[in-house]
């Protein structure tokens, strides 16, 4: 059996150090084909969203199945108490909401790592092992090597330790919520108020500075241009906008043809 068939995509960690524009989808469908269609359109990750998504962990699976099948990378973003069992069932990144401080990151980050980097519990008999085709001291660094942890920060106190929360060890990334963000500040969802546009460059500006790697939903690629020039390079769009939006056109489109008849 080859590397290749291994279930564990251990490929995000060294992306987000590469310095290099990384885009994704956030998508909280239950939906293993939905997955496949964005590994086909060519984006680099995919966040499995069971903060806000409809799917259950035996869907959550399924989905992790389907993209290493189709070639993408699978992040989840989970609350702490599902990490155990969203990592072992092989996802390649767990992206973490509401994370308000250096200490809380470093707990978090001690729950993705097995010893002696955190504290991990051991499983050779999961699907991120093979079953137990790949247990043992192998699975245990290759999955120290390659399992990413992103860190979300999403209010004004957050940006504010934004620097310190990226220099915790074992955290790979830090992802900036807009719209959390914008509500904690009081501006409800309007994330171009000047003040959280405050927030987010500053927050940013942290990250990078510390050496890890900023991320940010972006919608447009004039999202992308904004936030790339303050050091982002982490960026997600939503699948159910995309969709929604194309569906939306694709009707508009038909009554204006109709019309025209």
């Amino acid at each position: 059996m080859t590397p290749s068939h291994h279930p564990l995509d251990g490929r995000l960690p060294d992306m987000l150090r590469s310095g290099k524009p990384l885009r994704g989808l956030f998508n909280g469908l239950p939906s293993p084909a939905i997955v496949e269609m964005c590994a086909y359109a060519g984006f680099d990750f995919i966040i499995l969203d069971n903060e806000h998504g409809s799917a259950d962990l035996g869907t959550t699976e399924h989905m992790l199945r389907a993209a290493r099948a189709a070639g993408i990378v699978p992040v989840v973003r989970c609350f702490e108490h599902d990490l155990p069992r969203v990592l072992d069932m092989g996802a390649s990144a767990v992206q973490v909401p509401m994370v308000e401080s250096a200490e809380q990151a470093r707990r978090l980050a001690a729950m993705v790592h097995y010893p002696p980097l955190g504290r991990r519990g051991s499983a050779f008999s999961t699907r991120a092992a093979g079953y137990g085709a790949f247990g043992g001291a192998g699975h245990t660094q290759r999955s120290n090597d390659g399992i990413g942890f992103i860190a979300m920060i999403e209010t004004p106190e957050a940006i504010a330790v934004a620097a310190e929360i990226a220099a915790v060890e074992g955290v790979d990334a830090v992802f900036i919520g807009p719209n959390d963000l914008a509500h904690a500040m009081g501006h409800g969802s309007d994330w171009t108020a000047a003040p959280v546009q405050q927030a987010i460059e500053q927050g940013l500006k942290a990250i990078a500075s510390a050496g890890k790697c900023p991320g940010i939903i972006a919608l447009t690629p004039e999202d992308e241009a904004k936030y790339g020039a303050l050091g982002a390079r982490y960026f997600a769009n939503v699948s159910t906008s995309i969709i929604t939006r194309a569906l939306a056109q694709a009707a508009s489109a038909g009554r204006d043809a109709q019309l025209r008849y």
